[in-house]
């Protein structure tokens, strides 16, 4: 962000920059006549000058973005900052438009079925639809996704289009999305009443939600309503139908009964750290960042989506197919031993060496559940474990608790499930749509590329985020909070407030006068002449001293008198109880 004048008033400049990027300390100066006539509080794209001497870091504004005005401009910032694509080019475009109902011959009539989509209240589109029954001893499961296949060919405009964004970005006040409207929100979208393609997975599992067989197919449905999370909720606790066939939802809840007996028995990894979302005002301020709420039948959703991965995965096996698989590895050895040493400080035991197990996990957070240290605890665990990722090969999902796994639930917003339904329609008809063999050797190449793309978004959306609580707290300046610690480096204390979540650093640099000895293991600050020992999961007093909406960036001071810190063992002082 532009700031006209300086500080200093040093001669020959215009200004100084506020940078986005949290790496950058400090302002960058705007020398005379490198404004680009930005005015005071403008959002700018600079370059770097020519450097003049030493340490110079002098800028010249580039771009001009518009005033810093509220949520638009964080989401700008970072869609500027990570260079994500915000416009189709127009023959992906014009592919798009062209796009109109899929042909009925080969496909399987589902229209008579009441299959329903559920999602999110401010969802635009609608990708997936279930339907459950009785049968014999067991369920019959349909789980119907969008036949993106259909639309987007291999090697299209539209094609190279949804390969460079690789998935769909989603910001408090718009969506990035990996498919044009025309596509994403229209042909490929399960609106109800409306007559759409889709591939299906259709599974059979028995009274305690073991898979019995399944099989994939192309067919036409017509959803029978568009539901959101909350008023499932609602309806299944009052039994209520919504209107639907008697049944419908009931049916839903009863086979999701015995997917979570066999969720329980193969003993995944259980975390739930609240997601947080962005509330604005009619303008766009920032007025709020909330937790949002998590329903069961957010749950029941996610557990039909993991049963068709799974499918999809074992299908792909079975043929010798070409796709991608979601991978998800053990955690390494040290890793492991840091979290034998963290959650031992939370009087949490795990299994000795790498045998530890998902369940294990499970069952330290649940003996946690409702402590102060819970989220602390979680986000530690997750810090711990490799990140799942996109591969050619099959290598299993350690979080999920399963042999194999793939992504087949979301082809508009994620590019690796298009794959995936490309490989299963190469056996289906109409075979339209099917991977070309030209590309299988491609996979490596493309799974790494989607790495990139996921961590842009993921990044995308915590930076806003950060920068929508920055936002809120620049106003209060001064005010003291209480919150844990959740991390330490050498030279950085990284606190969770209690607020609600918002993240603040305290610098090292700032901590009482002390002789600090930073321990690698244990992730911990102990100060040799006071005994105090900071280390993720103690409950700590701070002032806020900056918060800077435009890079995100929250600073604190420890305050005296802190509550959380420990005194080491070696001081011969208590220790604090827990």
């Amino acid at each position: 962000m532009f700031r006209a004048g300086t500080s200093g008033g040093r001669p020959g400049e215009a200004g100084e920059i506020i940078a986005a990027d949290r790496r950058v300390r400090g302002t960058l100066p705007v020398p005379a006549g490198a404004a680009g006539g930005a005015e005071a509080g403008e959002l700018v794209l600079v370059e770097p000058l020519s450097r003049r001497g030493f340490g110079s870091r002098a800028v010249r504004i580039t771009e001009r973005l518009g005033p810093f005005d509220g949520v638009h401009s964080l989401c700008q910032i970072v869609i500027r900052s990570l260079e994500i694509p915000e416009e189709f080019p127009a023959d992906a475009v014009a592919e798009a438009a062209s796009a109109g109902t899929v042909e009925r011959a080969g496909r399987e009539d589902l229209r008579a079925l009441p299959l329903v989509t559920i999602d999110g209240e401010d969802a635009k589109d609608f990708d997936d639809a279930v339907f459950a029954m009785p049968e014999g001893h067991g369920f019959r499961i349909i789980v119907a996704i969008a036949d993106v296949a259909h639309y987007v060919r291999p090697g299209s405009a539209l094609d190279r289009a949804a390969l460079e964004r690789g998935n769909s970005v989603y910001l408090p006040d718009r969506v990035l999305p990996m498919l044009p409207e025309a596509l994403s929100e229209e042909w490929c979208s399960l609106r109800p009443g409306a007559e759409r393609g889709v591939l299906f997975a259709e599974i059979r599992i028995d009274a305690e939600g073991r898979k019995r067989g399944h099989r994939f197919g192309r067919g036409l449905i017509r959803s029978a309503a568009r539901l959101t999370y909350g008023e499932v909720q609602r309806a299944a606790e009052h039994g209520n139908e919504l209107g639907l066939p008697r049944g419908t939802l009931g049916n839903l809840y009863a086979a999701w009964g015995a997917l979570k007996r066999e969720r329980a028995r193969r003993g995944p990894l259980e975390i739930e750290l609240p997601e947080r979302k962005v509330q604005c005002d009619g303008a766009g301020r920032v007025t709020d960042v909330v937790r949002e709420v998590r329903w069961p039948s957010h749950r029941l959703v996610e557990d039909f989506m993991i049963l068709a991965n799974v499918a999809a995965a074992e299908e792909m096996l079975a043929r010798n197919l070409p796709g991608l698989y979601r991978v998800h590895a053990r955690p390494a050895a040290e890793k492991i031993a840091s979290l034998h040493a963290f959650l031992g400080e939370f009087g949490q035991r795990l299994p000795p060496g790498i045998a530890i197990r998902p369940a294990d996990l499970t069952a330290a957070l649940a003996a946690l559940a409702g402590s102060a240290g819970a989220d602390v605890a979680a986000e530690k665990i997750l810090q711990s474990l490799p990140e799942a990722v996109y591969a050619a090969e099959n290598g299993g999902h350690f979080g999920l608790a399963l042999s194999a796994y793939a992504h087949f639930t979301s082809p508009i917003r994620r590019y690796a499930d298009l794959l995936v339904h490309r490989a299963l329609a190469s056996s289906l008809p109409p075979g339209n749509g099917a991977l070309p063999g030209e590309r299988h050797r491609l996979l490596g190449e493309i799974a790494l590329h989607l790495r990139l793309t996921e961590r842009r978004a993921v990044e995308a959306e915590r930076g806003v985020l950060a920068r929508a609580e920055a936002s809120l707290q620049a106003g209060r300046i001064g005010s003291i909070g209480e919150g844990r610690i959740s991390g330490v480096t050498r030279s950085l204390i990284f606190v969770k407030m209690e607020d609600g979540g918002s993240d603040s650093v305290i610098p090292v640099s700032t901590l009482p006068r002390d002789s600090w000895h930073y321990d690698k293991e244990r992730a911990s600050l102990s100060g040799a002449r006071s005994g105090q020992r900071l280390q993720p999961g103690e409950r700590v007093r701070v002032r806020l001293v900056a918060a800077c909406p435009v890079s995100g960036r929250m600073v604190s001071r420890l305050e005296k008198g802190l509550d959380g810190a420990r005194r080491d063992d070696r001081t011969g002082r208590q220790r604090r109880s827990r």
